[in-house]
């Protein structure tokens, strides 16, 4: 990796921390995540049930309790990822103040755990639509995807 891509990465991290406390935005995303949550889990057992209509004598499609279950530990799993990335802000920032450096803000993982959470889920959501039949538009997946990409990078 590059010096000024490193260095590009580590200024998003901090503006986007800065920006993240001062907007308060660690909440309403974790609320946006739980409504996507739910919508995803929605979403898939509709479009298992649309399967299951047209493919009524393929038992590879339709609505399965074990892959339901798979999904409820999945999103369970999810939870867990955002309270280690919270709880190590915590620590991270309380140590950073212990030892006299600040920060701009006081989130940056728990944030970026969300964020990509999010994006997870509304890439579940659109798959989820076009195997009901919906005809999605392919810029969307495409930046959502590129997000992805930038957040994993």
């Amino acid at each position: 990796m590059g010096k000024n891509t490193l260095l590009k990465k580590i200024s998003t991290l901090i503006i986007g921390s800065w920006i993240g406390n001062k907007l308060k935005l660690l909440f309403p995303a974790t609320i946006l995540l739980f409504i996507l949550m739910v919508a995803d889990y929605i979403s898939g057992m509709l479009a298992a049930k649309k399967e299951a209509l047209t493919h009524p004598n393929n038992k590879k499609y339709g609505w399965n309790s074990k892959k339901s279950l798979l999904g409820i530990y999945k999103k369970t799993g999810y939870i867990f990822m955002i309270l280690v990335a919270i709880t190590t802000d915590y620590l991270i920032y309380n140590f950073a103040n212990e030892i006299g450096i600040t920060f701009p803000g006081n989130t940056l993982f728990g944030l970026l755990v969300i964020i990509w959470l999010i994006i997870n889920e509304l890439l579940s959501i659109l798959e989820n639509a076009s195997r009901m039949g919906g005809n999605l538009p392919e810029f969307i997946k495409k930046i959502l995807t590129e997000a992805k990409n930038t957040v994993d990078n």
